[in-house]
């Protein structure tokens, strides 16, 4: 796998690839309108090269007839594209009620003093992640974890590091390029499968006001 300082310097300057756009043609084509096909294409690119470059945002913004301004207005809509190197894991972890206060706070914390200084994992606070019944609750490249303590957490991500655990990209895509259901309905497993082949799913996470 490319560490994010090699996909973030290559990703920038080539945007989307030969079979990247024979895929968006794919995409595009499934739509009555073209514009419809922007929130795939986004997650195209960033599955690419861990984050939507401005070189992938303009080619999309080509592709579909639309302003460079309208295709980066959607990204930044939402939470879930990233607009600047993020690395191969992408940590969220939840703060808001239920799992204020059983210990999400404490998982944030450790995770990012454990983490700070490692360019391949992003730990990120996020809102409500929907599972209040199996709080503290977070999620690495949007699979879903609860029931951890910080020691656990910490450990759990290491275990992703070390390609013990297979991990989706970090827009939730399979590894094996299939797409997948959404994730928005958790799972009440702590513990996915180990590392193959094959793995799981991908959702847009909109942004609160």
């Amino acid at each position: 796998m490319p560490t994010s300082a090699t996909r973030a310097t290559s990703g920038a300057r080539t945007g989307l690839t030969d079979a990247d756009r024979r895929r968006a043609k794919a995409l595009v084509g499934r739509y009555p309108h073209a514009k419809s096909a922007l929130l795939p294409l986004l997650h195209l690119a960033q599955d690419r090269n861990g984050w939507v470059t401005p070189a992938a945002l303009e080619e999309i913004a080509e592709m579909l007839n639309l302003t460079p301004a309208l295709v980066l207005g959607t990204c930044s809509f939402y939470t879930m594209f990233k607009r600047e190197p993020a690395g191969a894991l992408v940590v969220s972890v939840c703060t808001n009620v239920s799992c204020l206060v059983n210990g999400g706070p404490e998982l944030l914390e450790a995770l990012r003093s454990r983490f700070a200084d490692d360019g391949d994992v992003l730990v990120e606070e996020v809102e409500c992640l929907a599972a209040c019944d199996v709080t503290p609750v977070l999620q690495v490249n949007y699979e879903y974890h609860n029931g951890l303590t910080a020691a656990a957490a910490i450990d759990l991500v290491e275990q992703y590091r070390r390609g013990e655990l297979a991990a989706r990209t970090i827009s939730g895509t399979r590894t094996d390029g299939t797409d997948a259901p959404s994730a928005s309905a958790p799972k009440s497993s702590t513990t996915p499968k180990k590392a193959s082949s094959k793995t799981s799913a991908k959702s847009s996470t909109k942004k609160r006001s």
